[in-house]
């Protein structure tokens, strides 16, 4: 027992220090209890076929779906544009929207898609990020506990009630605590929480991409000479192949883009054509995005009896016209040394060896309109390709400039495909599964997962890189941690103290004690470890008075998603500190007024929904 606590108390203070990240704090932890003879080796490794682990990892896919498809950004920017003007408004807005979002997607999720909408809006709106981005963290932890899947100590806590023989919570049931809570935040922050944020200047500001994108086609006229042309039924160019035209050089205009007005799917004919090649055939009713001059453009439209579609609002319809979830653009600057250097290139052209196309160039600060550029040194181009090639440009030539992180603006695209259906979709199977207990929850997430990989919704290198393997494998690491705890009779002391000295008052007062000793870790430590400390002993504590443990188990989840105090306590929490440039007693003094009310909160409305 001695050597367990000797474990559980350097364990913990290392997630304290962090010199290590919590995944190798956790691993470390794990194999100490075995090296130790407290756990044999199947206790030891039991947590990485634990289904919570499986199902944790799921979500993450699953949320990943949701973001790359469009629907997080979104959601982040309605809310947003519902604001107005109003500053007390959009505080409202994006706590409440912080909330619900999380509910569905990870609370990192959440933050990282309205951080940059957030701190865009409080700028336009004469106010700092400092003044907006802690309610969306606080939100976001709070959203959490409106479903079982909304934040991991909602399943590791429903589990540990099922593998102790007890009925788990339903998906919608923790939304009976988590609506209150959410509503009190909302309250706190409009009310009393907007009077106590700080008025922190930050020069971080992340890139917005419809602000990056009408700079640049202010800065490139990059409208100018883009036009739409639908291809009508006595053209002379249906069924035939771009190459056949040769329209770059016998007509000086490039093709950038097609569209199909009657796609098949399931055919494999696709509703864009985004880079266009020689061997592409034009069907009736497509329409082709070309750049040229206007006069070129006109002679193309007579000559090949095409329909001019214009663009009703340029901004905004260019923007949906070059970037989608799969396709995006970047700003890339030519150096000195750049294999690019004179040579000389077609605007409008995709470049199939690199992977992009150039949509316009400028020079010293002014857009060149010339078809054709020789490439000099500190040329500055806007090229299009998908963000994997934008991304990978950027790796492979050295001597290129590329702004922006790809990556990240992908994330900030807001145009929904068919791909964004499927993963909403998924997400209600999902919610249908568990809510009807059709089958467990981590078969439930994993079906959800997996159609989301297959129908490339999600492509499986970036579902590697949106789960977050330091939560998966720390999770993985820490539940045995809580064998042991139960093993050793360490949880059954806990409960018994907690018991002894707190229960025999009241069981109002012991669920004030876990409440207070499960907060106090998660202000600390990883709110998963901090469930999966906290779950055996509240259970333990409730038993032994025989009494129901859901209200306790209720009370470790909400516990563990209040780390308002410090900025270590949850991955939320530190993603704001830099863009809002909080200090830790930021934290403390607008966390500790909220954490009291959700604590008295929790004391009156808990007991009553999940009585003893």
């Amino acid at each position: 027992m001695l050597t367990l606590l000797i474990i559980l108390g350097i364990t913990i203070g290392l997630f304290v220090w962090g010199k290590f990240t919590p995944d190798i704090v956790a691993l470390m932890s794990m194999l100490s209890l075995f090296l130790f003879g407290i756990l044999d080796l199947s206790e030891t490794l039991s947590g990485f076929s634990n289904p919570t682990v499986i199902m944790i990892a799921s979500l993450f896919i699953i949320g990943e779906g949701l973001s790359q498809t469009g629907w997080t950004a979104l959601a982040g920017q309605k809310f947003v544009k519902w604001a107005g003007k109003s500053i007390p408004k959009l505080l409202v807005l994006v706590t409440l929207g912080s909330g619900i979002l999380s509910g569905f997607v990870s609370n990192t999720g959440t933050v990282a898609t309205l951080l940059p909408v957030t701190v865009s809006a409080a700028y336009k709106m004469g106010t700092l990020p400092s003044k907006l981005l802690m309610p969306v963290a606080f939100g976001s932890n709070t959203g959490g506990l409106l479903t079982l899947t909304g934040t991991p100590p909602n399943i590791i806590a429903s589990n540990a009630l099922a593998e102790n023989g007890f009925e788990s919570f339903s998906f919608f049931e923790f939304a009976l605590i988590g609506l209150p809570l959410l509503l009190i935040s909302i309250l706190y922050f409009r009310f009393i929480g907007y009077k106590l944020l700080p008025k922190n200047t930050s020069e971080n500001q992340p890139i917005n991409i419809d602000s990056e994108m009408h700079q640049w086609i202010e800065n490139y006229s990059i409208d100018e000479n883009i036009y739409r042309l639908r291809v009508r039924s006595m053209s002379p160019l249906l069924n035939t192949t771009i190459g056949e035209w040769d329209f770059d050089n016998k007509y000086n205009v490039s093709i950038i883009r097609l569209r199909r007005r009657f796609p098949n799917v399931i055919k494999g004919v696709k509703p864009y054509v985004e880079f266009p090649t020689p061997d592409t055939i034009l069907q009736y009713h497509d329409i082709i995005t070309v750049k040229g001059n206007t006069e070129d453009v006109d002679k193309m439209i007579l000559k090949f009896k095409l329909n001019l579609i214009p663009f009703k609002n340029n901004n905004d319809e260019l923007k949906d016209e070059f970037i989608n979830q799969e396709v995006g653009m970047a700003e890339m600057i030519v150096t000195p040394k750049s294999l690019f250097l004179g040579h000389n290139i077609p605007m409008g052209l995709y470049l199939e060896q690199a992977g992009i196309q150039l949509l316009a160039a400028s020079r010293n600060n002014k857009p060149l309109k010339d078809k054709n550029v020789a490439v000099k040194a500190g040329d500055a181009f806007i090229i299009r390709g998908t963000w994997e090639r934008i991304e990978h440009l950027k790796s492979v030539y050295k001597n290129l400039v590329i702004s922006g992180n790809p990556e990240s603006m992908s994330k900030d695209v807001n145009t929904l495909t068919y791909k964004s259906y499927i993963s909403l979709a998924m997400l209600l199977l999902m919610i249908a599964l568990l809510v009807f207990k059709v089958v467990p929850g981590a078969i439930a997430a994993m079906i959800a997962a997996g159609v989301i990989l297959l129908t490339g919704c999600v492509p499986i290198a970036k579902a590697y890189k949106g789960i977050s393997w330091i939560s998966v494998v720390m999770i993985a690491a820490m539940i045995p941690m809580g064998i042991a705890l139960q093993k050793t009779g360490v949880a059954e002391l806990a409960a018994n103290s907690l018991v002894t000295n707190l229960g025999s008052i009241h069981p109002i007062v012991l669920l004030g004690g876990i409440f207070l000793l499960t907060t106090g870790f998660s202000q600390a430590i990883n709110n998963s470890a901090t469930a999966v400390l906290m779950a055996p002993i509240a259970i333990l504590a409730a038993t032994s008075l025989n009494i129901s443990p859901e209200p306790f188990m209720i009370v470790v989840a909400i516990s563990a998603s209040t780390a308002f105090l410090t900025p270590v306590g949850t991955t939320t929490n530190a993603m704001i500190m830099a863009a809002g440039d909080y200090k830790f007693m930021d934290y403390v003094k607008v966390g500790a007024p909220l954490l009291l009310l959700f604590f008295i909160l929790s004391l009156i409305l808990v007991p009553l929904i999940w009585p003893f």
